[in-house]
């Protein structure tokens, strides 16, 4: 008689199920030549080493499947990968942001101070604060704009004044400036150049040993870039500052950042000659007007951001030498700075109008008066976001397509504005209900010295709203508008086991909420009961839950915003409504979080 032939059973995939089977198996069809069962005996070691395998490749396979996809991956650079291919942009945020306050004493032409001594600080100069972090003036300073604030610092023996002090502000963000010269030889398509310096936070120039300029763009099929130039028209100097120009760029390359690492590609082009009269460029004329007879006018469009006649993509360096420049910080360090901290002039750039007609001596006076000052915090993100918060950012960003529609559009695009703007934690987009147009209420948060939440500055404001008018639908409005900080603190109450210390039990379940509870939560994200509940029942010695306690707190250390949360909790008990323009944040949990076994 054949053998029944009995079905596989795929589903059983760990080892003991695999043993089973493979046991079962041996007794069914092999019961007259292998009867040894027993734990020491060779079979069954050839039995153990198969479930082994079995299981280990159950468990590779189950781990490169969950990989494979955004929302089963958990290994950061699986989930970076996973995003690049959706065209997630990925920019390492550890960046602050901020206005400056810059001092410099003039001489008095005696009526007023002497504005022909009046210098502008150049972008580009670095300053220190006591905590030792680098900042780099982002725009120039104009001490001679008829706006600034103007005392009397020194005056003579008959009282009339013979210096004067000129206040200014300009903006500033974190960073070193570093550079690489990198040899490059005979021409690759779409070469790939990795910086040694980690954590760059962006390429501010690409030069080749010819002195021509490599520009970075979003894609290499785009040809245009717009640069700014700065506003040399005091009248309107406060309100635009730079200027946006448009300008072709033959010679670019995209960025690829990983958690730490940065690496720049190129285009494919080696014999594209860019002539001073520009005869690359298209003529618009046969891109719009390609007719070829047809007895009908297509709606053909014409893209202003691809004018080159070339299809390679861009032309890329060979034969030569590339002077990398760049900005980078320290992930290690805090780049916060805490009020009146920015005290210490590194490096100052100056340029005075008709110097040569100037006092040499009386320059140096002016150029030595400068000092510096930050009466608001430097804010910004200093941690690294987590995996969950990457995969967030993808999902966004995938169903943004650069472009703003819906409220996850807009939150995506806060995220993904560049560092040297300033950065910001955490982001709510909410509609205005009450406002007759599309009027929305985006409520943003920074991180403070200490990692705890706090209110953005002006800065990071008006740079976050510059920010999102490119991508916006027309009749989109938006109101920037600080966030809500919600602290509070967990007590509970829980069974132990008779035969442990009550104390050892105490110190493990304070650990495991902590630990827990570590995430900083999203705007309006519901506090359920039942996590505390299951991280209590995780602690070994634990027998019952038997009471919860949420307080807020309040004044101090802690946020001023008040939030019943008696009125907020739900009538069962089982969650807490958090609303939309708040975040319930656990600021210190080594005091907020107590507990008593019973």
């Amino acid at each position: 008689m054949s053998k029944k032939i009995v079905p596989i059973k795929y589903t059983n995939r760990d080892f003991n199920s695999i043993k089973l089977d493979l046991i079962q198996h041996a007794k069914r069809y092999y019961e007259s030549t292998y009867k040894d069962f027993n734990e020491a005996s060779f079979g069954s070691l050839m039995i153990d080493t198969v479930s082994y395998i079995g299981d280990v490749l159950s468990f590779y396979l189950d781990y490169q499947a969950n990989e494979s996809f955004l929302e089963t991956a958990n290994e950061f650079d699986n989930v970076l990968k996973i995003g690049k291919q959706v065209g997630y942009q990925f920019t390492n945020s550890i960046s602050s942001a901020g206005i400056a306050t810059f001092y410099i004493a003039v001489p008095s032409n005696g009526i007023g101070p002497n504005i022909a001594y009046a210098p502008i600080l150049k972008k580009g100069s670095t300053f220190t604060s006591t905590n030792g972090i680098k900042f780099i003036l982002n725009e120039d300073v104009r001490f001679d704009h008829p706006k600034n604030e103007i005392r009397v610092l020194t005056i003579s023996q008959n009282g009339s004044p013979t210096t004067y002090g000129i206040k200014a502000k300009g903006a500033v963000v974190s960073g070193i400036i570093g550079s690489e010269t990198i040899l490059v030889g005979e021409f690759e398509k779409f070469r790939k150049i990795s910086l040694s310096q980690q954590d760059v936070v962006e390429i501010l120039s690409v030069f080749d040993s010819e002195g021509n300029e490599y520009f970075e763009v979003d894609y290499l099929s785009q040809n245009v870039i717009y640069k700014s130039i700065t506003n040399r028209d005091t009248n309107d100097y406060l309100l635009a500052k730079e200027i946006l120009k448009p300008f072709i760029v033959p010679r670019r390359f995209t960025i690829n950042r990983t958690l730490r690492g940065t690496t720049l590609q190129f285009g494919a082009s080696s014999d594209i000659v860019v002539n001073d009269d520009l005869s690359m460029l298209t003529d618009p004329s046969s891109t719009i007007f390609d007719m070829y007879g047809k007895s009908y006018i297509s709606s053909d469009s014409f893209d202003p951001t691809k004018i080159l006649s070339s299809d390679k993509l861009g032309v890329g360096p060979s034969n030569t030498s590339l002077l990398v420049s760049y900005r980078y910080n320290n992930s290690t360090n805090n780049v916060n700075c805490a009020t009146n901290t920015l005290n210490s002039v590194d490096s100052a750039l100056f340029e005075f109008n008709n110097e040569n007609s100037l006092t040499q001596q009386v320059i140096n006076n002016v150029k030595s008066s400068l000092e510096v000052t930050n009466e608001l915090p430097i804010l910004g993100d200093i941690n690294v976001f987590s995996s969950d918060e990457l995969k967030r950012r993808i999902q966004n960003t995938f169903a943004a397509q650069s472009r703003a529609v819906t409220l996850n559009d807009y939150q995506a695009l806060c995220y993904s504005m560049p560092s040297k703007f300033g950065s910001v934690k955490r982001v709510s987009v909410v509609r205005d209900d009450n406002s007759l147009k599309r009027n929305m209420n985006l409520y943003v948060l920074c991180e403070d010295r200490e990692g705890f939440l706090t209110p953005a500055n002006p800065t990071v404001k008006n740079n976050l709203k510059t920010w999102l008018v490119k991508n916006k639908m027309l009749n989109d409005t938006i109101d920037i508008l600080d966030g809500k900080i919600v602290n509070y603190s967990i007590n509970f109450v829980a069974l132990g086991e008779t035969n442990k210390s009550k104390y050892d039990i105490l110190v493990q379940a304070i650990r495991q909420l902590k630990t827990d509870f570590a995430r900083l939560p999203e705007f309006g994200e519901t506090f359920f009961m039942s996590n505390i509940f299951n991280s209590l029942k995780k602690v070994d010695g634990i027998l019952d839950v038997i009471s919860i306690k949420i307080e807020e707190k309040v004044g101090g250390l802690y946020s001023e915003t008040i939030f019943n949360v008696k009125e907020n909790t739900s009538a069962d008990g089982r969650y807490i409504n958090i609303p939309l323009n708040v975040v319930f944040e656990l600021n210190f949990p080594d005091d907020d979080i107590k507990g008593t076994i019973i």
